[in-house]
Order: C-alpha cells, then sequence, then structure tokens
C-alpha cells in the first residue's frame, strides 16, 4: 500500500487530474451553445429525475411556442420543450429513447411541423443543432447513422475535434457554463421566447387532398407510436400554430389518416386561430412562429387540454419541483430585460 501511496505516485496522480479538470474547462468554454436545440438538450440532463410530467417534441416550434413556465404556474404541469430546429423524425425518434433514460413522462406531445415541410432523407440546414447536446451513446451513434451521409459523418462528430477551433469566437457567456451553475441549468425548461412582432395575413387554407410523408419520416413516426405504446406513455401529435400553407395541409390529411389507424390524437392548432385568441397584427415572429406574446396565449389553450388529461397532475407545491418555480422567475427575468431593453443572449 506505501509503495502505491509514493511521492511520485502522487504527483502522477496530481498531474492526472489537473489534466481532466483542463479538459473539462476547455471543453465546457469551447463548446458551441445554443437556443435552437443544442441548449434544449443538455438542458434535459440537468433534470431532477422521473420529475417531467409532459415532455413537448419536435422542432423550433416547440421551444419558441409553449411557454413552460406559464404551464407551470396556471396549471402545475411539469413540462419541458424537448426540441431542435426543424427537427426530423429520425432524430425525433432516438431523443425519445435518450429521454427515458432518465426520464419518465405521462405525455409525450410531438409537433409535426418538419416532416410535413421538410422531405430530404438527410437534412443539414440545422442539424448540428440537434446533435452537438447530446451525450456520447450507443443512441447517438445509431441517431448519426441514419441521419448524416458516411462521408459527412466527422463535419459533426466527435463533437470536440467540430468547436476545437472557437478561440477566436469566443463570447462572455462560453465562460458561464459549468457545474457550479446547476441551479441555473435546472431551471431552464427549454422554452426559448422570441420578441419580434411581424404581422402576418390570416391564412384561408381548405387543402382537402391528402399528400404525402416522405417514405423515412412516416416509418419514423410509426417507430415513435410503437416505442410509446411500449412505454404505456400517451403520445398527443400536434400542429402548434403558425401561417400554413396547402401544401402543409395536404400532409397534415395524411397524418389524420396514420392517427386514426394507429388510435392516436392528432390536433392541428391552425383550425383553432380564433379560439386560442392569436392576434396576426401582433402575435408572430415571423410566418413560422409564434412570439412571447402569443405563445403565452397558444401554451394556455394548450395547457388547458393536458390539464384535462387523466395522467397529467398539478404539482404545484409538491416537493422535488422547484425548479419550475426557478423557471417562472428566469422566464420573467427575461420579460423584464426585454422591457428596459437589456436583454442580448435569448432570442
Amino acid at each position: 500500500m506505501k509503495k502505491i501511496f509514493t511521492k511520485k505516485n502522487r504527483i502522477r496522480l496530481g498531474f492526472a487530474l489537473l489534466f481532466v479538470v483542463t479538459i473539462y474547462f476547455i471543453s465546457n468554454i469551447l463548446r458551441v451553445k445554443s437556443f435552437h436545440g443544442i441548449n434544449q438538450i443538455e438542458g434535459l440532463y440537468w433534470q431532477p429525475e422521473d420529475t417531467i410530467d409532459v415532455v413537448m417534441m419536435g422542432s423550433s416550434h416547440i421551444h419558441c411556442n409553449v411557454n413552460t413556465a406559464l404551464l407551470w404556474e396556471e396549471y402545475g404541469i411539469t413540462a419541458y420543450d424537448y426540441s431542435g430546429a426543424e427537427q426530423p423524425l429520425w432524430m425525433t425518434y432516438h431523443y425519445l429513447k435518450e429521454l427515458y433514460k432518465y426520464q419518465n413522462p405521462k405525455v409525450v406531445v410531438l409537433d409535426l411541423y418538419a416532416p410535413a415541410r421538410f422531405k430530404e432523407d438527410y437534412q443539414y440546414d440545422w442539424i448540428a443543432e440537434n446533435i452537438y447536446g447530446m451525450r456520447f451513446s450507443s443512441n447517438k451513434l445509431n441517431m448519426l447513422a441514419v441521419s448524416v451521409e458516411p462521408t459527412r459523418l466527422f463535419q459533426y462528430f466527435p463533437s470536440f475535434l467540430v468547436y476545437h477551433d472557437r478561440y477566436d469566437d469566443l463570447e462572455e457567456e462560453d465562460f458561464e457554463h459549468f457545474f457550479w451553475d446547476g441551479e441555473e441549468k435546472e431551471a431552464f425548461k427549454g422554452y426559448t421566447p422570441y420578441w419580434n412582432r411581424e404581422p402576418q395575413e390570416i391564412p384561408d387554407v381548405s387543402e382537402s387532398e391528402t399528400g404525402e410523408l416522405s417514405a423515412k419520416s412516416e416509418k419514423y413516426l410509426r417507430k415513435i407510436i410503437d416505442f410509446m405504446e411500449q412505454k404505456e406513455g400517451e403520445l398527443i401529435l400536434i400542429v402548434a400554430p403558425y401561417v400554413i400553407t396547402e401544401d402543409d395541409q395536404s400532409v397534415y390529411n395524411r397524418i389524420i389518416q396514420i392517427a386514426k389507424e394507429e388510435g392516436v390524437t392528432f390536433i392541428n392548432y391552425n383550425d383553432y386561430y380564433e379560439e386560442i385568441g392569436l392576434d396576426f397584427e401582433q402575435d408572430f415572429n415571423d410566418e413560422s412562429h409564434l412570439n412571447y406574446w402569443g405563445s403565452c396565449k397558444f401554451t394556455d389553450y394548450l395547457g388547458e387540454f393536458l390539464g384535462s388529461c387523466d395522467n397529467v397532475q398539478d404539482r404545484r407545491g409538491q416537493e422535488g419541483f422547484e425548479s419550475w418555480d426557478d423557471n417562472v422567475k428566469m422566464i420573467r427575468e427575461v420579460l423584464e430585460s426585454y422591457e428596459d431593453g437589456t436583454l442580448t443572449d435569448w432570442q
């Protein structure tokens, strides 16, 4: 035993620990941070185990449109926006598998804008936002295998090789993401509101023809449905409100058929603009996303529905759910910083 703890071995151990700590700090400083998907998946790992009752999944239409703070404050729903920009369903499927390693949600709400709008088998425009935040695992490798062509794999994996040359791009926020910020990381529930007001025309869509999902999207939609049946969780398919097109509606007509075949709930909230109370002059950030004020209206309408689900509880006042109170404080502070003109690091 004494030979093990010789002076030389203690020095070696000290250098080894110093190396590990140095790599940790360098990795956390250099890694890419983004509210378009990376922060959403990284934030999942900081959530208290088995506390998320409702998981919101899909594209940016989720993390821009679903206000987790409002769902908690008004309905006591512990929700998390677990989404990424333009996320295809094959990545959503592997996100779902990752989710169930750490949480056991009662309800999964999946927005289907992305598969209606984007049809390519490999979608690279926003793919990095859906990759970098996920921990290394066989699940991540399987996701990469179906999401990235082999010749382009090393553009995205391993992540450290991608972002190791960010030295010239570092900003103040790159030095604020370490383990001692645990309470702040727990408080983040994925919601990242937009603050622009851009008037939109109310769409007049009456498409009755049935379009098609891509074969790959339909395959993974059915895999997601099967997975949720195995987990005995409730899957709710939705389309969050935006300026819908005839082509998109034709695809949703096909999804209506699939939902009926599979016995799954599907709600297209573009059919409920008036009931939600959306003001097309004030409540949109752009034609594809609601702004903060629009998201509050939509979330309130969605919350009434989710609150009526038998397996969704009102958790307010229960021990272990304090981070949702912190989420409310976080969003209030962001709103206040917008109102006083000091908002800089959000949308």
